[in-house]
């Protein structure tokens, strides 16, 4: 019975994703112009988009989003652009379910460049379109989006106007969608799980359970409505909380009281009641039974919605002065990689000699691109700089 009923929800889940992607197609028929894209039509009302230049532009804007550079969460790049050379850089990411995305992108220029950022999810049939989420042309902050009931990639590419340089750098991370709903505690305080047997495997447990002593404040996990603050056999006091914005709905339940009332409107961090066990949890020690709940969709395991994503920046060792500098290998068989790592994909193994233009920096490591036009990632720490004669005459006797 439990395997079927799960098989049931996989079905109403993949039903629900394939609504979802439709509607979003149907969406982007009528929606606005992007920045971006008021800019490639501004430049044909000009007449400018025939010119050769115009053309290489909106061909770098392509291949940015066809062969993005992966790379993994939390990401930090500064990077170079020329005037006279038109360059966009896309960065594809995973995002897991349960996390949200932020980005900043800033640039230092002295020629007030327009910097085109855009944000696109990869549909799951990557036969369809790119679907544009985000949109902006050089607006400073940092930048949050959201798609909490399902993982996914996303692309994000970096572009100038026409005719502009400068160095601009971007960051990438990823952050838990809710806060977590004990004041003091963390992720190690949940010692049961989503999906655990319930009543000699009658059926399943469709929450977490934090452990805490008793009188802990329970905190909202998400700004919401509160509705049903009651008493009841099985979940004692409780709280639940509306947020309609993401059609979500938050359990709290075995409070040894409530602080709120019904139709309360709570932010994210306000007290709504305090660590009991009530209800059906007389048995057992003081302990919060969180759960998340999707409209028409039914429960969610909460624990991706509150887990701290792992990892932190690294550290910026290479060389910034080096940006749109030509650098050399210092030796033969240094590796191009396809992204700033050392599991990253070996692109070729480079000779002594090769020329490399250095883009952009990242941790320890730059991007560069060969004098064929082919791109990748280098240790910076393996690179010499090329001497200024060589640089200026292209290495020529």
């Amino acid at each position: 019975m439990n395997r079927r009923r799960l098989s049931i929800g996989l079905l109403l889940a993949l039903g629900a994703l394939a609504a979802c992607e439709q509607a979003e197609m149907l969406e982007d028929r009528f929606r606005d112009l992007t920045p971006y894209e008021a800019y490639q039509e501004n430049l044909a009302v000009a007449g400018l988009h025939e010119t050769a230049l115009a053309h290489d532009w909106a061909a770098a804007g392509r291949e940015a989003l066809e062969d993005p550079i992966e790379v993994g969460l939390p990401f930090e790049e500064e990077a170079y652009i020329t005037a006279d050379d038109p360059l966009a850089v896309g960065y594809r990411v995973h995002v897991p379910r349960g996390r949200k995305l932020t980005f900043a992108v800033a640039i230092d220029s002295d020629e007030g460049t327009r910097l085109f950022i855009d944000l696109f999810r990869v549909p799951n049939d990557e036969e369809d379109p790119l679907r544009p989420v985000f949109s902006a042309d050089s607006v400073a902050g940092i930048y949050e989006h959201e798609d909490p009931w399902r993982a996914g990639d996303y692309i994000l590419r970096v572009q100038p106007e026409l005719l502009r340089g400068g160095t601009y750098r971007v960051i990438l991370t990823q952050e838990a969608q809710y806060a977590f709903p004990v004041e003091g505690y963390s992720m190690g305080s949940i010692q049961s799980f989503f999906g655990a047997p319930r009543d000699g495997g009658r059926r399943v447990h469709h929450g977490v359970d934090v452990f805490a002593p008793r009188g802990t404040p329970v905190l909202a996990a998400t700004a919401g409505v509160t509705y049903r603050v009651s008493d009841t056999n099985i979940g004692g006091k409780v709280v639940w909380v509306r947020d309609d914005e993401r059609g979500a709905r938050f359990y709290y339940a075995h409070l040894d009281s409530q602080y709120v009332g019904n139709g309360v409107q709570v932010e994210v961090g306000d007290t709504i009641g305090f660590v009991g066990n009530t209800g059906n949890a007389r048995t057992t020690p003081p302990h919060l039974h969180f759960g998340v709940y999707r409209r028409r969709q039914g429960p969610f395991d909460p624990y991706p919605f509150l887990a701290t994503p792992r990892g932190t920046l690294p550290e910026m060792t290479a060389d910034l002065a080096m940006l749109g500098s030509e650098v050399q290998p210092g030796n033969d068989g240094i590796r191009l990689r396809a992204s700033p790592a050392m599991r990253g994909e070996v692109l070729m193994e480079l000779d002594s000699g090769a020329s490399l233009r250095v883009l952009g920096a990242s941790g320890g490591w730059f991007r560069v691109r060969l004098p064929d036009g082919g791109y990748g990632y280098v240790a910076a720490r393996l690179m010499d700089a090329v001497p200024a004669v060589l640089a200026d005459d292209g290495g020529a006797p």
